[in-house]
């Protein structure tokens, strides 16, 4: 027997049939679902230390347990000295197990040591179905060592959904337990 995620697991006994109720689905298919997360962390700071993408692309593979692509600018900036094709972040996309294993532990562990945490803000919709959450820190996640970590950067973490509105993207991640702040549902 192979090995099944727990939050898998949630989602096909608990959530599934909690969304269909909710919205009133006839088949089960038309529920939305977690598609894929993606990971980004932009290094603006990497133009002048190239060696801040290789700390990035270390953290983030840490982070989400698989490997991280340094990411490269579309065009010139002279302002900002920057030339095309210059590494300035770091990305990773999670899909199936890898995907609901950092789901799982963001949610149980990396959230609640945010200090001052009071929910997490439900206005990183984007109107199709996806939602965007912003960390301040990458610290948050145990798979980070303090004393290890040269400079603290924030990433964003996007949760593409197959739902068609914000109210069903929210109601699905609600159900994975991600803490949102109070909130009214239209």
């Amino acid at each position: 027997m192979s090995y099944i995620p727990r939050l898998k697991e949630k989602y096909k006994n608990d959530i599934l049939p909690a969304l269909v109720k909710q919205f009133e689905y006839t088949s089960p298919m038309q529920a939305p679902k977690l598609k894929k997360i993606s990971i980004n962390q932009g290094l603006g700071d990497a133009i002048a230390d190239k060696k801040l993408i290789d700390f990035g692309i270390n953290e983030m593979t840490a982070i989400a347990g698989q490997k991280a692509v340094s990411t490269k600018s579309k065009k010139d900036i002279s302002n900002f000295k920057l030339r095309k094709g210059m590494p300035i972040g770091v990305r990773v996309t999670l899909r199936g197990v890898q995907m609901y294993e950092f789901l799982d532990r963001l949610i149980s562990v990396a959230i609640p040591r945010v200090r001052d945490f009071r929910g997490v803000n439900d206005k990183g919709f984007d109107g199709r179905g996806n939602y965007t959450l912003g960390v301040t820190e990458q610290i948050i996640f145990p798979e980070i060592h303090i004393d290890k970590v040269n400079k603290i950067n924030g990433l964003d973490i996007t949760f593409v959904t197959s739902a068609n509105t914000d109210r069903e993207a929210y109601a699905l991640l609600k159900e994975f337990g991600i803490p949102f702040k109070n909130r009214n549902t239209q």
